[in-house]
């Protein structure tokens, strides 16, 4: 119910979060002098990425006005998605280029880029004089007003005065929910000086001393953000401007500068070789937010949360290079590198000391990236679950770590303490690596096709299991998926449907990405270096069917048994997307279905019924009909009284969903006897999985998939002492 409450605080307080981030993501520096070279190679941008989409990607766009309405549309949305700075003689200028993008792009040209992003930096410097207006006036909350946080539909404003009042409107709605805080806080606190008679030791604020200390902790928030758009250079800004035209193609085409491809081969690797801490930029500011478990920085002891780092040299003789107000991700280029290598910081420790601290940089491993296991016990049998969160793998290191395999020693481990079934959890598993998923199909599954992988002008072709007929897991087997399991999840959940390997229970369908990306290096397509790292291009080259001949594209994997969750009724599928590609079909592969249950028909239809009758799996369906419902209230009310009686009637209405919160099963969850060991050693570790353990016994779609578990039966004879199915 926490959740709950939080959800709703934080979608009537949508503006704040949407005033917040896009101050730090559409705000740019505040030096409007542009590099000749910046524009040429911003032109060789558009000119390498239009000529690498016509000749790479699957099904090319045509770049028509009507491609060229929506790019348009679509960029300046992104630009400013609160309007917030353009004003409406702003946006008509820009539609001089409405239909004219398409043409600019055969030609290279980046006029209309230009056009707004000039405007931008002139509108963000004038928008920040009229917050520093705004904020340091008292707001009226006993004015009855509201504001629509549909921006999308609003008018931009005509004047600076319309304008001025649309940022005093977002900061009050801003400050609303602190001043509400804080009047709950005293009257909670007068409720205890009553009950603990010491009233009069309490002094209490008025209204107006509230109302400032909100309108300061609003103040300092913004300023932050103002800061962090000072970090957002051009080239980041363009990127933004290149993935407009490339999402038009399809939503997973997307242009990388390098920093952001950098980021992107650590997330699907999980490993990254540094001194394992995340940073963060408070004003000038780069500070330690958290310490990753196994690294330099966590094996040296040396550093904690909360010590700001000042200076970074490579080695004892080279002159260090001070990172106050540095770019974060600048500062973090010159602390990363290569395993073996020396880094000293100087430190400004929590409790303000200053300390010279030496690291070697070594590989560090990004835990959260990588499969987990528990074992599930009841007073008769052993289940094992291992939770995927995604398909990892690495590009560049063939001995790092992946997810084929680690599953596959999961399994062993997970046989060796006498499982007797198995959960695979792929819910929120967004994909990964095409190669990690048939390896991890060929565990449950004898020799046969996968995948089938459809290329430009119908060729296909068919990725087989061929590890000679060898299973690793051959009993009872569960996956779990939800909406937020795509790509690659719905790759491995489809054959193991096809093939009637294992039961699938989730959501209607899952995502439906059914396509396959390939990254394309930039540079290789000149010759010059003039330019330095130009990125890459990830574009869809291929759409991938299932061996049944259906695509996953849009239509996603069918549930065999369907359960309820939060995102039932919001729209986040690839058929919500505005570009998506389209569903088709093909011939089906030849594959032989697994013969090994007894009772799968049976076992699938007693599980529905059970979610069909559980009160709690109703109250999960009604609760996020009613969550996707208010997704769609806009008009927020801006006076204390209308807020509050918002509140209130939310809180209402909200008690009908309080049971969740009660919900706890009976698993007895433990880890493996190995991690066991790991566990005592590093107490971050131990922490994270007491808390996932903690969940599983909150979670009831485990509990179902564990039900069903029991109820699957197997066909088993034995030969020459192993165990193989009937067919």
């Amino acid at each position: 119910m926490n959740d709950l409450m939080n959800f709703l605080k934080n979608n009537i307080a949508i503006a704040v979060i949407a005033l917040m981030a896009a101050t730090a993501s559409c705000s740019f520096t505040n030096s409007s002098s542009i590099d000749p070279g910046d524009k040429e190679k911003e032109q060789l941008l558009v000119e390498l990425i239009h000529h690498v989409l016509e000749r790479n990607h699957y099904s090319p766009a045509d770049l028509t006005d009507q491609f060229s309405q929506d790019v348009f549309k679509n960029f300046v949305y992104e630009v400013d998605p609160a309007k917030r700075y353009f004003l409406a003689s702003d946006y008509q200028e820009f539609q001089t280029f409405e239909f004219l993008i398409d043409d600019q792009i055969r030609d290279g040209r980046v006029d209309f880029f230009n056009i707004v992003y000039e405007r931008l930096l002139k509108r963000e410097k004038e928008s920040e004089a009229i917050f520093k207006e705004v904020i340091n006036q008292p707001f009226d909350f006993d004015a009855e007003e509201e504001i629509n946080t549909d921006y999308e539909s609003i008018p931009y404003a005509a004047n600076r005065k319309e304008l001025k009042d649309h940022w005093r409107k977002l900061l009050k709605l801003s400050a609303i929910g602190i001043y509400n805080s804080k009047l709950e806080d005293q009257e909670a606190s007068d409720t205890d000086d009553e009950n603990s008679m010491s009233k009069a030791f309490t002094e209490k604020k008025t209204p107006s001393e509230l109302e400032k200390e909100a309108r300061m902790e609003v103040k300092k928030s913004m300023e932050e953000n103002f800061d962090l758009s000072d970090d957002v250079d051009r080239l980041d800004y363009f990127s933004v401007f290149l993935n407009n035209i490339t999402t038009h193609f399809d939503p997973h085409t997307n242009y990388f500068a390098p920093q952001s491809k950098d980021r992107f081969d650590t997330s699907i690797s999980g490993t990254l070789e540094g001194i394992g801490a995340r940073l963060q930029k408070k004003m000038d500011n780069i500070e330690i937010m958290e310490i990753i478990s196994g690294g330099p920085a966590s094996t040296s002891g040396k550093l904690e949360k909360g010590d700001q780092i000042l200076r970074v040299a490579q080695d004892k003789d080279s002159i260090a290079t001070s990172i106050v107000g540095m770019r974060i991700s600048d500062a973090v280029d010159l602390i990363k590198g290569p395993k073996g290598t020396k880094v000293i910081l100087t430190l400004k420790k929590v409790d303000g000391s200053i300390k010279e601290v030496t690291l070697i940089r070594d590989v560090v491993l990004i835990e959260e990236t990588f499969a987990k296991t528990a074992l599930i016990q009841d007073d008769e049998m052993s289940y094992g679950v291992i939770n995927l969160p995604k398909f990892y793998f690495s590009t560049e290191n063939a001995s790092a770590r992946a997810a084929g395999d680690d599953v596959a020693k999961e399994i062993v481990k997970l046989k060796a303490e006498g499982m007797e079934g198995l959960v695979i959890d792929l819910r929120n598993n967004g994909g990964g690596s095409l190669r990690e998923v048939i390896e991890m199909a060929g565990l449950f599954i004898e020799d046969g096709p996968i995948v089938q992988v459809g290329a430009k002008n119908n060729r296909t072709q068919t990725l087989n299991d061929d590890d000679g007929g060898k299973i690793l897991w051959e009993g009872p087997l569960v996956v779990l998926v939800n909406e937020l399991s795509a790509s690659a999840s719905e790759i491995l959940a489809a054959a193991l449907q096809d093939y009637d390997r294992a039961i699938v229970i989730g959501s209607k369908q899952t995502f439906g990405k059914g396509t396959v990306q390939n990254f394309e290096d930039l540079n290789r397509y000149v010759r010059t270096t003039d330019f330095g790292d130009l990125g890459a291009l990830k574009l869809t080259t291929q759409k991938f069917y299932r061996v049944n001949g259906g695509s996953t594209q849009l239509e996603g994997v069918k549930s065999d048994v369907v359960a309820p969750d939060r995102y039932s009724y919001i729209k986040i599928g690839e058929r919500d997307e505005e570009f998506p590609l389209p569903y088709d079909e093909i011939p089906a592969a030849t594959y032989r279905k697994f013969n090994g249950y007894s009772n799968l028909k049976e076992s699938i239809e007693a599980s529905q019924e059970r979610i069909d009758r559980n009160e709690f799996f109703q109250l999960i369906d009604r609760n996020a009909e009613w969550l996707a419902e208010q997704r769609e209230q806009y008009m927020i009310p801006l006076s204390i009284k209308s807020y509050q009686s918002r509140l209130a009637n939310l809180d209402k209405e909200t008690d009908q969903f309080k049971r969740l919160d009660d919900y706890k099963n009976d698993l007895k969850v433990s880890s493996l006897k190995g991690e066991m060991a790991l566990m005592q050693q590093d107490t971050s570790l131990a922490d994270k999985r007491n808390r996932w353990h903690s969940n599983i016994n909150e979670d009831m779609y485990i509990e179902e998939a564990i039900n069903v578990l029991r109820d699957l039966k197997t066909n088993k004879i034995k030969r020459n002492g192993s165990v193989s199915l009937k067919n």
